[in-house]
Order: structure tokens, then C-alpha cells, then sequence
């Protein structure tokens, strides 16, 4: 029998595949998105889906999980903007932190944008730190490179781990990989797959990584690659980045013209598997990729999680996680 997980603020499901991968077994995806909701629904027929705002999650019906993990909103933390940390109505890490207290998991993952890690939220660390040590659990952070674990793309994340004692110590972080592929070599296929005549020296163009794809907000309009340096960025990679195609490049497309990105191209770049289907409208579905943990990083993550939970009692105690600050 596998390890159980609870994710929270779910999403299209990213970090839920990761960890499926690592061998977790989803035993409840929360999210307030109907159409995230439809995905996980579509993709994990098996999964318990909750289709609800994390705050009203009870984690008492979650008691003795062995792993809570979850992406909570970015907002408050992201440098695109006000940071307003904990003075921010989106903040979620309280919510999250009273479903610890109630289901009492033997661990914790939660994700974010790198400006946590930013000397602004210094204060806002500790704060945690403190709670968690409360709580019962040692804690440590580390901002990883989405590009280090085979993604295509620039993509740092902020990750949170935390344990009780007797397993903190046996927690090692993912060794980085020293290879992934170019946007080209990922997108090739896709590109020539309606006949475009110019997508091998497109991909050739295309020889580098992504920056990284965001999803952007409710409040702001269809779907695009990012702000202006992003859409710089993707015009270097030979990518139109004004907004997202519903198809591939036809035989028609001009061989030296700049196409534009398909949701399955981006959803290849995120490292979703082909076959992830996506409910929603372009924007809709867009918006779910840009938001997602990357699969793989949550993959890698979750393997050192599962290993420390699964050998703490057979080898002695290495290290102590260092002070979350």
C-alpha cells in the first residue's frame, strides 16, 4: 500500500502527478476552480475531488495522512504584486497550517513563488517556522530550479518541507540533474505536426529554455506568455508571445514567421504528460498550466519525502533540518 497524500489548492493537478509518481496515493484534491476541478476529474476518475474553498476543509476526516502538500496562492508573495504577505485576504498559509494542526500528517509540502524567500518576508518565515515548531515539526525551505529537474523552462519555486523529528533527519533534498532538453527539441514534433515547412529551423532557432509561464489572473484578460521582458524573451526563442494558438502552425504559415504557442505546447513545457487532458476554453486551460508545479519537481520532491518516511525508523539519524529563516 502506498504512501496517502492530501493536496490542497490543487490546481490542475501538477504536483499531484508528481507525487502520485513518487508513489503517493491521492486520498483528497481540494480546489475552488470549477474547471481545475473538471480536470482532476477527467485525468484521475479515482481521485476524491472537493471542490471548495481550503478553509472549509475539515483535516480531522484527513487524521494520520501521511503527507499535506499543496501550492497555496501566490499573491501575496509575487514580486508582479503588492506583497503584502499575511495582510493579503489570499494569504492561505493559516489555513494550511490549521489543517496540519488537525490532520496531524507525518509531513508537509507547500510551494510558492521565490519572493517568499526574499529578505521582505524574513519576518513572515519565522512566523511560520515558529508555528510549524509548534506544531511538532521541523522545517526547512529551499528555492528550486524547475530547469534542474528536466523542465524546459526558467522556473523557480520556493518549497516548504517540514517533519516531525524522527523523520526530519533522515530528509535529503533532490540531487539536480544536468541535462534538459531546448524549447525546440521539446516542441518540435508539435510544431511540424500540421505541416508547417518551417519548424526544424524554428526548433533549431529555438535552442535554449523557456522563461518561465505564467498564468496569469482572473482579473486580467486572455491568455499570454507574460509581461513584456517574458514576450521579449519568447521572441528570441522565434515565439510569438501576444497570445496562445488554437492549433499547431499550418502548411500555410510562413516558414520564417513566429508562432505562437498551443496549451498542449505549454503544458509540454510545464512537464505534463501529453495525455493530460485540460478542461476549459483556451484561457481557462492556459491558465491552469501556468499556474502548476511542474510534475517532475514534484516528483523529485516528493521520492526524497517518501524515502525519509519510509527509512526513518531503519537508519540512524543524520542531520537536523537547519532553522527555517
Amino acid at each position: 500500500m502506498g504512501l496517502s497524500v492530501l493536496e490542497i489548492c490543487a490546481g490542475a493537478g501538477g504536483q499531484a502527478l508528481g507525487l502520485e509518481r513518487a508513489g503517493f496515493d491521492c486520498a483528497a484534491a481540494v480546489e475552488i476552480d470549477s474547471f481545475a476541478c473538471q480536470t482532476l476529474r477527467r485525468n484521475r476518475a479515482h481521485w476524491k475531488v472537493i471542490e471548495d474553498d481550503v478553509r472549509n476543509v475539515d483535516g480531522r476526516d484527513f487524521r494520520g495522512i501521511d503527507l499535506l502538500a499543496g501550492g497555496v496562492p501566490c499573491p501575496p508573495f509575487s514580486i508582479a504584486g503588492k506583497q503584502l504577505g499575511d495582510l493579503d485576504e489570499r494569504d492561505t498559509f493559516p489555513a494550511a497550517l490549521h489543517l496540519v494542526e488537525q490532520a496531524h500528517p507525518r509531513a508537509v509540502l507547500l510551494e510558492n513563488v521565490p519572493g517568499l524567500a526574499s529578505d521582505r518576508f524574513i519576518a513572515y518565515r519565522r512566523r511560520l517556522a515558529t508555528r510549524f515548531k509548534r506544531l511538532g515539526y521541523a522545517v526547512e525551505w529551499r528555492v528550486l530550479n524547475a530547469r534542474d529537474f528536466g523542465v524546459p523552462q526558467l522556473r523557480p519555486r520556493f518549497i516548504i518541507v517540514a517533519m516531525p523529528d524522527k523523520y526530519a533527519g533522515q530528509f535529503v533534498w533532490p540531487t539536480e540533474q544536468s541535462i534538459s532538453l531546448s524549447v525546440g527539441e521539446t516542441l518540435f514534433d508539435l510544431m511540424a505536426s500540421a505541416g508547417w515547412p518551417g519548424a526544424r529551423a524554428w526548433a533549431a532557432r529555438a535552442n535554449s529554455i523557456a522563461p518561465t509561464i505564467v498564468g496569469g489572473s482572473k482579473k486580467h484578460g486572455g491568455p499570454d506568455l507574460g509581461p513584456t521582458r517574458a514576450r521579449e524573451q519568447w521572441a528570441r526563442l522565434g515565439v510569438d508571445g501576444l497570445g496562445i494558438a488554437d492549433f499547431p502552425p499550418t502548411s500555410s504559415f510562413p516558414v520564417r514567421g513566429m508562432p505562437r504557442l498551443t496549451v498542449r505546447m505549454a503544458a509540454r513545457i510545464q512537464g505534463f504528460p501529453d495525455d493530460w487532458n485540460f478542461a476549459g476554453k483556451k484561457t481557462a486551460a492556459y491558465r491552469q498550466v501556468g499556474n502548476a508545479l511542474p510534475p517532475p519537481v514534484a516528483h523529485a520532491v516528493g521520492a526524497a519525502i517518501g524515502a525519509a518516511l519510509g527509512f526513518a525508523e531503519e537508519r540512524p539519524r543524520r542531520r537536523q533540518l537547519r532553522l527555517f529563516a
